[in-house]
């Protein structure tokens, strides 16, 4: 996933299918497909049968994308899961997106000091 990994970051109040195939580099087909899948994606239609995607929406396709592309579950899996504890999954996602911003940030600060010793 590229973008998407603040929710703060999504400033529009509605994207298209496109866009948030986009900001997960994925195919649009997987996003139809994950919404077929996934009660909790549910994107509105437009008047010409365009679909809507709110903020809410793409927060639950990364939540789907997180579990599936990054867990490795499977879609029943995935289903349980989010079932079970919507909110203690997407605890989890975020803690694992602070610890992975932590780590860059230490290598980037130990890639900064100076490799002789004696220093």
């Amino acid at each position: 996933m590229s973008e998407t990994s603040d929710s703060n970051s999504l400033s529009k109040k509605y994207y298209s299918i496109g866009e948030v195939a986009e900001m997960f580099n994925v195919a649009t087909s997987l996003i139809r497909f994950w919404q077929s899948e996934f009660e909790i994606i549910n994107p509105q239609k437009s008047k010409t049968g365009l679909r809507q995607f709110t903020p809410e929406d793409i927060e639950n396709i990364r939540l789907v994308y997180h579990l599936v592309k990054e867990k490795g579950f499977t879609l029943q899996g995935a289903k349980d899961a989010l079932k079970q504890s919507k909110k203690k999954v997407k605890t989890q996602m975020e803690m694992l997106e602070s610890l992975k911003k932590i780590r860059s940030f230490l290598v980037d600060m130990r890639n900064t000091l100076p490799t002789d010793p004696s220093l």
